[in-house]
């Protein structure tokens, strides 16, 4: 038990220690701008990480996420937009365009919630195929080209500031707090552990694991849809390749923060500090003008660390 709880908060130690080699690297690291500037383009894929985590505490894996990031907000752009502007020629209102955003992603997370609980198909190949489908929707409903001249709404989260900090910082950190909260202290989260850890067990003690697992992945498919959102807002249009293999920096934040792959173990301050720590990375790497496929190197490197460290922190073998 000491040894997963020291697991999840490793993570702290490393962060502080991070933050003094970029002060020593590079002058304009520990500013202001440059802080709140990682945390802001860092909101998008606390999202994401936060669905995913759900998602692998019950046990399960949802690779499509990555395509509701992008799929969500273009479909919700094509809507709004007029033909002109490669649109649909609809031309609905921001605010109902923007609810489109996060019914796409329910409906997303439904569809996936149907094919791995009811019909009891590989989550792992469920979800991979998702992933390859919305992404071809994607480039085919964008013709493969950027969308710009969106409603200031859907860019909101990521241009409006609340004492200097963005909004979607605001909204990430209080949608964490939230998961955190209630995976601690309300039924359902104690019964998503429950799944994770044994199905059948939970399920003989009265949980309705179909149905939690189902609104497991509905809630990921939708906060994957807002990441997309404030993904957008942050770089101020969408592309066709909007969210194309964030999911591997997903899997890589959740990993390192203490979310057991094996389902059943993990908390949302693991998986924060986890978002917090490749962040830090990242921005010190492009402050080093390191290019970016050396970034996603290390990334890779960074997963492999995390599974060894949990191999010996949990005690037993992983499937």
């Amino acid at each position: 038990m000491l040894l997963r709880r020291a697991r999840e908060l490793a993570l702290v130690p490393a962060l502080l220690l991070l933050l003094l080699l970029g002060a020593l690297v590079n002058d304009s690291f520990l500013t202001e701008r440059n802080l709140i500037s990682v945390l802001g383009s860092s909101a998008a894929l606390a999202m994401v990480v936060l669905a995913e985590s759900l998602v692998l505490i019950t046990g399960k894996f949802d690779l499509s996420l990555e395509s509701v990031v992008g799929i969500a907000p273009a479909l919700g752009a094509l809507l709004v937009l007029p033909v002109a502007q490669a649109g649909f020629g609809t031309e609905w209102p921001a605010a109902l365009a923007l609810l489109s955003i996060l019914a796409t992603g329910a409906v997303l997370g439904a569809f996936n919630g149907v094919l791995v609980v009811k019909f009891k198909l590989n989550a792992f190949i469920v979800t991979l195929a998702m992933l390859i489908v919305l992404r071809g929707l994607l480039v085919g409903a964008t013709e493969g080209k950027t969308l710009f001249g969106l409603p200031e709404s859907f860019y909101t989260l990521a241009t409006s500031t609340f004492i200097g900090i963005p909004m979607s910082v605001w909204v990430a950190a209080g949608a964490f707090g939230a998961a955190g909260l209630m995976l601690k202290y309300h039924r359902w989260g104690r019964a998503l552990y429950a799944i994770g850890g044994n199905p059948e067990a939970a399920r003989a003690a009265g949980i309705r694991v179909e149905r939690v697992m189902l609104g497991v992945f509905v809630a990921a498919g939708v906060l994957a849809a807002l990441g997309g959102l404030m993904q957008t807002g942050y770089v101020g249009a969408i592309n066709a390749n909007q969210g194309q293999n964030m999911i591997f920096t997903v899997f890589a934040a959740a990993v390192i923060g203490g979310i057991s792959l094996d389902g059943g173990k993990g908390t949302m301050f693991g998986a924060l500090t986890g978002v917090l720590l490749l962040g830090v990375v990242q921005n010190l790497l492009t402050l080093a003008q390191v290019p970016s496929f050396w970034i996603q190197a290390i990334y890779g490197g960074i997963i492999l660390v995390a599974l060894m460290i949990a191999r010996v922190t949990t005690g037993r073998a992983q499937d």
